[in-house]
């Protein structure tokens, strides 16, 4: 699997989703539909997407009781989602039965992805939360956790992202986050990094928001990071 860029639609409702696709180069693939857009507008958004022939990571990062999450990962594979999030942190029994849940939906079911570390939480955060080990074995425990249970890849910064690939083989799915080019403005991230260290670290997904959706040429933002990609990838 080649390594994909993801664009993470910053926008405030299913009505602009169009017009962001329009600006982009059409060979990205996949889009984000976060929390945010979400609540905005519900399975629209996802439908918009679905019917210009993408695919959509719904970004929902899922954490509830077993049975609850269970239900939401069978409602939203009846969107045609392609990849899913839900918080590593929900524990064995929450991610099993989400792992249950995506394998009795058949060939079609949306791929799993447990959120490790959010990218916005340095070793200061896990400390306030109560969490005494380092960061990186924070997320690797939690990688390792989700992996067992079933679920068909993981969220995890960069940072993190060669050591889990390295633990963990080839096969579960690296998303990478708080991914900016060389000079871009961090925003509320504290862990990022560039396109080729994500490559490089074993990532199969990369997602970029704010530097293509606040670009002044977003299409060639676009281009930049996807060149950066394939060069990367070639280069491995």
């Amino acid at each position: 699997m080649h390594p994909e860029l993801i664009v993470a639609l910053d926008v405030p409702d299913a009505e602009k989703v169009g017009a962001v696709l329009s600006l982009l180069p059409p060979e990205i693939r996949f889009f984000k539909v976060g929390l945010e857009l979400y609540t905005a507008s519900g399975p629209k958004s996802v439908q918009i997407l679905r019917a210009a022939g993408k695919h959509v990571f719904l970004d929902l990062k899922l954490h509830d009781i077993p049975r609850t999450v269970a239900r939401s990962i069978t409602t939203a594979a009846q969107h045609g989602v392609s990849l899913l999030t839900l918080h590593a942190a929900g524990g064995k029994d929450m991610l099993r039965a989400a792992a249950d849940a995506a394998a009795g939906l058949g060939e079609h079911r949306p791929r799993l992805l447990a959120v490790t570390t959010l990218t916005s939480l340095g070793p200061e955060d896990l400390r306030d939360i109560g969490v005494t080990r380092s960061l990186a074995e924070h997320t690797l425990a939690l990688g390792r956790m989700a992996v067992a249970q079933g679920i068909d890849g993981l969220v995890c910064s960069v940072h993190e992202a060669e050591q889990l690939r390295k633990e963990l083989g080839a096969a579960p799915i690296l998303v990478t986050p708080g991914i900016r080019p060389a000079g871009s403005h961090v925003g509320d991230q504290k862990r990022v990094a560039t396109p080729a260290s994500a490559v490089n670290a074993g990532a199969n997904f990369l997602v970029v928001g704010r530097p293509i959706m606040e670009a002044d040429d977003p299409a060639a933002a676009a281009r930049i990071i996807l060149d950066e990609i394939a060069a990367a990838s070639t280069a491995r």
